[in-house]
């Protein structure tokens, strides 16, 4: 299929949904069909990282270095990863992270992973790459309180960082620039390792419950998640207002299209939700039953909410078998080992 990335990944969601509308008018599903809609979820083989600023082992491993050094912090007592916590999904278990004041912060951190895949960063979409949206948290007062002058000076006065700087950007060495593409470089590989559910969509019957196989079958079927949450890492990464009880306007306070994008939020992936909660922008949903109920009811209606936005009608039973869907998505195995800084 020819065209661009956006309107080839529209095109296949608009597959998808297409086969389980008439899987769900007519009330079964052809093999076929099935085998179909898996296919839209297979994991990639390749991160797609980008032509001016391709992977580096070695750019990587300094990104990381990065990604968990305090020293990019004003008082140098927080790092990325204060609110990109491996452990909790690359995110934080409390339903907005703390910033730098020790106060807490106006969203929920949202996760690192799989973020190469993602073309708009932030939960309301103001960052258009990976180099930008490192930027934001180093540099908000209200976050990491960095200032770039004082950071490049200080890891320029570390003999191995600037021994790496100069090896991996000759004739640059430390600078805002380079630091943010290290750290982006790091966080494209960030990426959820296989789940039961790709073990299933790779012809493994017996990787996932047979509860799990009905949820996939309601995901995107009578529960309509897959109208936004599509692909391999389940998100259209577009913007929808879903109804939840919150003042913050989201995605309107960034475009013109403030009708339309009122309380809009990018769609998260799903992977790895079991490491995850709170769940949404301002961690209101302390589990994922919780945010089942919560489509279930079909969220609170105002002008911008979302046409896929209405009453499921699930029955206690479907919901539990979407949950059990929605744990497969978990991955077996995650080791992320932290580096030794420099001094």
């Amino acid at each position: 299929m020819s065209g661009s990335p956006n309107l080839r990944s529209a095109h296949r969601a608009l597959a998808v949904f297409l086969l389980a509308l008439s899987w769900l008018l007519s009330g079964t599903a052809a093999a076929a069909d099935l085998e179909t809609i898996k296919s839209e979820y297979q994991r990639p083989a390749e991160i797609p990282f980008p032509s001016h600023t391709p992977y580096s082992l070695h750019k990587a491993a300094l990104g990381k270095m990065l990604f968990y050094d305090p020293r990019l912090s004003g008082a140098q007592n927080m790092n990325c990863a204060s609110c990109h916590n491996p452990s909790f999904g690359y995110e934080t278990p409390v339903a907005t992270a703390i910033g730098a004041a020790n106060t807490p912060l106006g969203r929920h951190a949202p996760t690192v992973l799989n973020l190469a895949w993602t073309p708009r960063l932030f939960w309301d979409g103001r960052a258009d790459t990976l180099e930008d949206q490192a930027a934001g948290p180093i540099t908000a007062p209200v976050e990491m309180n960095g200032k770039f002058p004082e950071i490049v000076e200080r890891l320029d006065n570390i003999e191995e960082y600037r021994t790496w700087f100069a090896k991996l950007f000759p004739g640059e060495g430390v600078s805002r620039n380079n630091i943010l593409s290290a750290i982006a470089t790091y966080e494209r590989t960030v990426i959820s390792g296989t789940a039961p559910f790709d073990r299933w969509i790779d012809g493994d019957e017996n990787a996932v419950t047979s509860e799990a196989k009905q949820g996939f079958e309601l995901f995107v079927g009578k529960a309509r998640c897959a109208s936004c949450h599509t692909g391999w890492n389940f998100t259209d990464n577009a913007f929808h207002d879903i109804g939840l009880d919150t003042d913050d306007i989201g995605r309107a306070g960034i475009t013109s299209d403030s009708n339309n994008t009122r309380h809009a939020f990018k769609t998260p992936g799903l992977r790895n939700l079991s490491y995850r909660a709170p769940f949404m922008h301002n961690g209101s949903m302390p589990d994922l039953k919780a945010v089942i109920a919560h489509y279930n009811f079909g969220g609170n209606k105002r002008p911008s909410l979302s046409p896929e936005m209405r009453p499921l009608q699930l029955s206690r039973t479907e919901q539990e078998n979407l949950l059990a869907f929605l744990l497969s998505l978990t991955a077996e195995k995650t080791n992320t080992p932290i580096p030794v800084l420099p001094n």
